[in-house]
């Protein structure tokens, strides 16, 4: 395996780490409308990724970091065919991370209620977004002789992506969900479970659609075992759910997630970005990649700092693993009980 097929694998990694966290990130704030009842709620909600979610943030600008430096051209034609949705995704990921830090900055129930709000659909749009984008890589796009994506917006916006789109939505609402009961006590607790089972059957009607026609239209031998484990996974996760078995379940959603995410980059190797013009001009691992001395530069570097970042991301979700209630949002529990807290 030569240098680029390593930097391939590592920035698949990277991806199915953002999505494996950033998803639950995306599912509570989706959630905090729907689920919570009350302000109450809604902060207890958003409390359970309050520690954690602008570390999770930390892969995105990883992997992103790493495909400019290991891919230019492909980063390059990435960004600039896909300039409207990614900004677009940029925008809404600017404004949840001031919604998350401005909406106790004052009292007052209608500058909380606005913040929510954008937390809301700034959770929304970027979880469906995602699975646009990364439906129309796997798919092709319109890529000319020089590495240019000659399409247009609405190219972008075809039934396999929209689709995409609709996968990503569901199942990080479903992922969310199962991380609320799992760091939440209480009747939030019992309505996250039910909202679990509700996003789990309506992920799983788009996400088997969706699976099926990847693998009938790029797949290969390794991405047909991807689907099957993401498949199994997210039945079981289900099924956890059910029994109350919440941290099964919670286990079970993230292995959905990675699985599919891989089935992605398994039918898309050895091409990181197909053309649908013309074969012979699409990215591929090979004629999109950086120098070699680069890369093993990277990868040296790649090497010291990814274990501190996961020790440091570890710690953190290990010293904020406990679950909360409203008992615990001061002004709705006894004294006594939040000295304890």
């Amino acid at each position: 395996m030569q240098l680029h097929d390593v930097w391939f694998v590592l920035i698949a990694v990277l991806w199915i780490g953002y999505f494996f966290l950033e998803g639950f990130d995306f599912g509570i704030g989706i959630l905090s409308k729907p689920l919570a009842r009350n302000t109450a709620e809604r902060r207890v909600l958003i409390n359970t990724i309050g520690p954690v979610w602008d570390g999770n943030e930390v892969w995105l600008l990883t992997a992103g970091g790493a495909t400019f430096a290991a891919f230019p051209d492909w980063y390059a034609t990435l960004f600039s065919g896909f300039y409207i949705p990614l900004l677009i995704i940029l925008v809404c990921l600017i404004i949840r991370g001031v919604a998350f830090e401005y909406r106790a900055k004052r009292d007052g129930a209608r500058w909380q209620r606005n913040w929510e709000e954008a937390i809301f659909w700034t959770s929304l749009l970027p979880a469906f977004l995602w699975g646009v984008a990364f439906a129309n890589i796997v798919r092709g796009v319109d890529i000319d002789a020089q590495k240019n994506y000659v399409g247009t917006f609405w190219d972008l916006l075809n039934p396999y992506a929209l689709l995409g789109g609709l996968v990503t939505l569901t199942l990080f609402t479903f992922h969310g969900a199962v991380f609320a009961a799992l760091k939440t006590v209480g009747e939030i607790r019992e309505r996250a479970r039910q909202a679990a089972l509700k996003a789990g059957l309506a992920t799983a009607v788009v996400a088997l659609a969706f699976l099926v026609w990847t693998q009938a239209d790029s797949g290969n031998g390794r991405s047909l075992v991807a689907l099957v484990i993401a498949v199994l996974a997210l039945l079981g996760a289900i099924a956890a759910n059910q029994i109350g078995r919440e941290g099964w379940a919670f286990i079970l959603s993230g292995a959905t997630i990675v699985a599919a995410v891989a089935m992605l980059f398994l039918a898309l190797f050895p091409n990181v970005m197909p053309s649908t013009l013309n074969d012979a001009w699409s990215l591929t691992v090979s004629n999109a990649s950086s120098a070699s001395y680069t890369l093993r530069l990277m990868t040296i570097v790649a090497a010291v700092f990814t274990p501190l970042v996961l020790l440091y991301q570890g710690w953190t979700y290990w010293v904020f693993r406990k679950r909360i209630g409203v008992q615990h949002i001061p002004g709705h529990a006894p004294a006594a009980e939040l000295e304890q807290v």
